[in-house]
């Protein structure tokens, strides 16, 4: 920076630099924005991610969302699970045993405990 009569000019290498400081906390701030949205289907939590038609992905995430309680979701997932892992079989492959449960924030207070 430099003093000009008591006042701090700003240089353009300072804006920089000022700029480049700001911008990792500009990506925070949307990855933790973004992290905080709906569930996303992916293949880091969903069986037979692989396995599935791009179409089938945006069915299976909609539906995944569309459930109100955990009984109704977690049988759509337990009928889901099976069909990857049918279809898995016929191609020899094998399909991770335990992934995180999609219907996990519709159970009742009472039942995370346990």
């Amino acid at each position: 920076m430099k003093r000009s009569r008591g006042v701090v000019l700003v240089t353009r290498a300072n804006r920089f630099y000022s700029f480049a400081l700001l911008l990792p906390l500009a990506g925070y701030s949307v990855a933790t924005t973004q992290a905080a949205g709906p569930w996303r289907a992916n293949e880091g939590n969903t069986r037979g991610w692989m396995l599935m038609s791009p179409e089938e992905r945006i069915a299976h995430q909609a539906t995944i969302r569309s459930f109100a309680n955990y009984d109704d979701c977690h049988a759509y997932q337990v009928a889901h699970h099976r069909l990857m892992q049918e279809r898995a079989m016929r191609l020899g492959l094998t399909l991770p045993d335990h992934g995180r449960d999609a219907c996990a924030h519709l159970r009742p207070s009472s039942d995370s405990r346990d």
